[in-house]
């Protein structure tokens, strides 16, 4: 196919007077309105008046059939007042998962004249979850040599809410032997750990039970409970240490199921039982849990399931190497996704003209339409061309935003 997005020709009488007529479908392809709404809005719930923001009269809504185009319609237009309106739930967890900004982006479209706007629809979080934590008992053990300011890693609670309305802190019950202490990670993640305040003496006591309380920011804050059975065991006085803190691997999006991704690796100076190191996870997603799998023995992390950059980017998770005695220590394991060219760039058709008179000047608009390809960079770039000598031009009107217009004269015989 011959031609381009962007065609260079000697300017004429005609498109001097399409370069004039131009300015009126700019404003409207080029400045997005904006809307804020809570998640959870009931059906019907007005998001604001499109007609008024967009100049038009309540005439105009009716007589120039405005409406939106979006891919889900989770909106409509009003008829009469040219209000936008809620059509359907729109749940934040559920559209934008765990992106911290939700924005929903639409296009409302009128005709005669024929035009597009941009809308944004940022969708804010409200406190609808309770955290959740992954078990409803902790099964720890720990060996009576640990001294006092030890710590112990705890399994911290999720919630599918974000920012304030997300785990904001940690509680245990009063007792003699343990503290608890909030450690937050640099993605401002806040997980639990146990602080050992009085030394163990399993002659004195084998076992002590805990309950553990996590709090969302909400007001009020939901909250929930998971106990903590922890086993005192003979003395063991050496932990393990893994080879690195952290571990950083690249792998291909193609990368076959079952594949070896990374190895993780312990060693403990304790001899017998209490030098066998076993591998598990811990303040990893439930998501990340059920695309990975870790050989408890080994420390070999394995993909369970194909991998899609447009999904999921990078997974972080931790792994704990425990040993026979029941003490532990944690590392970092980060998993980039590899972008390959494995998506067909798609055209979406916003709006087409029913028909054209045959002598229809150059310049109309016959179709608003937009590119999308879900790769990345250079695999995501969308280069549009149509066929040499046919009356019609491809135009950009802005990013992957694109114009077809007639170019010439048309003659239907």
């Amino acid at each position: 196919m011959g031609g381009s997005c962007v065609q260079r020709r000697p300017a004429s009488r005609l498109q001097v007077l399409f370069s004039f007529l131009l300015p009126l479908f700019y404003p409207a392809l080029c400045e997005p309105i904006h809307y804020s709404i809570p998640e959870e809005l009931a059906k019907g719930s007005v998001v604001g008046n499109l007609a008024k923001d967009l100049g038009l009269s309540v005439l105009d809504v009716s007589a120039r059939k405005l409406r939106v185009s979006t891919e889900k319609l989770l909106f409509s237009v009003d008829a009469e007042s040219g209000d936008l309106l809620v059509k359907d739930r729109i749940d934040r967890e559920q559209i934008c998962k765990e992106r911290r900004r939700c924005e929903l982006q639409l296009e409302a479209v009128v005709e005669n004249p024929l035009n597009i706007f941009h809308i944004i629809v940022v969708v804010e979080d409200i406190n609808d979850h309770a955290p959740q934590f992954h078990k409803d008992e902790i099964n720890l053990e720990i060996s009576e040599s640990v001294s006092e300011g030890a710590r112990i890693s705890l399994d911290p609670a999720t919630d599918p809410d974000i920012n304030m309305n997300s785990v904001k802190d940690y509680q245990i019950n009063p007792n003699p032997y343990f503290s608890l202490m909030i450690r937050v990670n640099s993605d401002g993640g806040k997980y639990p750990e146990l602080s050992l305040e009085k030394l163990l003496d399993r002659e004195e006591q084998r076992s002590h039970r805990l309950i553990l309380t996590a709090l969302d920011g909400g007001d009020p804050p939901r909250s929930a409970t998971t106990q903590i059975e922890i086993f005192v065991r003979d003395a063991n006085d050496n932990f393990p240490v893994f080879s690195k803190d952290e571990y950083r691997v690249s792998v291909s999006e193609n990368l076959p199921p079952g594949s070896s991704v990374l190895q993780v690796t312990a060693t403990d100076k304790d001899e017998g039982v209490n030098a066998e190191v076993n591998y598990y996870f811990r303040s990893t997603a439930q998501s990340t849990r059920h695309m990975f799998s870790l050989d408890e023995k080994t420390g070999m992390i394995k993909n369970n399931q194909s991998l899609d950059f447009e999904d999921t980017e990078r997974y972080t998770m931790e792994v704990e190497a425990r040993d026979g005695g029941g003490l532990s220590t944690q590392c970092k394991v980060i998993i980039e996704i590899l972008d390959e060219n494995d998506n067909n760039p798609e055209i979406i058709i916003t709006s087409l003209s029913d028909e054209i008179l045959e002598d229809t000047l150059p310049g109309m608009v016959v179709v608003l339409f937009k590119t999308r390809d879900k790769d990345f960079r250079e695999n995501g770039e969308v280069v549009c061309n149509i066929g040499r000598d046919i009356p019609f031009k491809i135009y950009s009107s802005s990013k992957n935003y694109y114009k077809l217009v007639t170019d010439g004269p048309l003659d239907r015989e």
